[in-house]
């Protein structure tokens, strides 16, 4: 038997993660209405004997790959949390409920039982997971969240930037769902190009190896991903199913979609009291460089902006050691500052 490609990334994922000392755990929260709400996270055992640090992932599939990076070097100074927003992963919304809006995700997390309620968080969030990480700074406020880093995450987002990148995508897909959750192997390599500005290798593989479930037929291919600096074989005869990633819980991530308020007059955006990172790469095609500033206009005078040249919307994923140091020296630095809010 070869080694598929999906295996290969859950298993480099996990890898990382228990080698920072997470633990796979879930938690059932009650809902106000009744019933309970589930979320999965990854956290270290026992009581946060570090500052905690939470990880708030984006749309994308797999919470432990878009985090895999960060999480040993942030484990070394952070009781680091990572959940799995509702809808996502192994997390569920409460029953008969509407979708959360990313105040009801913020919500949630901030009843996760491995975020001490004595202690102040910093928070971390890309792209969709930036809306939450604004949305529970500003309702938590400052004597519950610390520090705030905020990677390529339009807060200012509008309809019209959603029908711009559906042209930017080629004109094709009626949705931005259609574009962000692919049914096919062409959408799903648009989106890789769309995501990522250094070309990806699973994005130049021939359509037959990135649609669903499709097998490997022919006994000379031999298919190597190029993860972690070494090249990993897919043999032939391997499964090779990219689609997996965007298909899990497909319904509900659509009726999320409709429920984000940012855009809306529901969601406004105010500055924070908090000291802010905002991150963004230079390429992105998801949310454009010049959305940068706008928000940074928007979200006070603590705000410092990074900008990170040759990488797309994930450069969490493309340049991981300059984030990595970037939003470390940005925290520490913030824990230090005389600024900040005590107990």
């Amino acid at each position: 038997m070869g080694i598929s490609f999906l295996p290969v990334m859950e298993y480099l994922a996990r890898r990382a993660f228990l080698a920072a000392g997470l633990c796979s755990q879930t938690a059932s929260l009650p809902c106000e209405a009744g019933g309970t709400r589930t979320i999965h996270y990854w956290a270290p055992p026992g009581e946060p004997r570090l500052p905690p640090l939470l990880l708030i992932h984006g749309f994308g599939p797999m919470a432990t790959w878009q985090w895999r990076r960060q999480v040993v070097p942030f484990s070394r100074r952070y009781h680091v949390v990572v959940p799995d927003l509702l809808c996502f992963g192994g997390s569920s919304p409460c029953p008969s409920s509407p979708p959360p809006s990313e105040s009801g995700q913020a919500a949630a997390l901030d009843a996760l039982p491995g975020l001490a309620k004595t202690t102040r968080v910093a928070v971390v969030g890309t792209s969709y997971g930036g809306f939450v990480a604004y949305a529970l700074a500003r309702a938590a406020g400052p004597g519950r969240v610390g520090p705030v880093v905020i990677s390529n995450s339009d807060l200012l987002k509008t309809a019209e930037d959603d029908r711009a990148l559906l042209q930017r995508a080629g004109g094709e897909w009626a949705s931005t769902a259609d574009l962000l959750m692919p049914l096919d192997a062409r959408t799903a390599r648009r989106l890789m190009e769309l995501t990522f500005y250094r070309r990806q290798l699973t994005a130049m593989l021939p359509d037959f190896v990135i649609g669903e479930t499709v097998r490997v037929t022919n006994p000379l291919l031999h298919l190597h991903y190029l993860i972690d600096d070494q090249y990993v074989p897919v043999l032939s005869g391997d499964l090779v199913d990219l689609q997996k990633l965007f298909r899990d819980k497909r319904e509900e991530k659509i009726e999320l979609m409709k429920a984000i308020t940012v855009g809306t007059d529901e969601f406004q955006v105010t500055p924070l009291e908090q000291d802010v990172l905002l991150i963004w790469g230079d390429h992105d095609q998801i949310f454009p460089l010049d959305k940068a500033f706008a928000v940074k206009r928007c979200l006070g005078e603590n705000v410092e902006l990074e900008i990170f040249k040759e990488t797309g919307h994930v450069p969490q994923m493309e340049d991981p050691n300059r984030f990595n140091d970037v939003v470390l020296d940005f925290l520490l630095s913030s824990q230090k500052s005389p600024n900040q809010h005590d107990q």
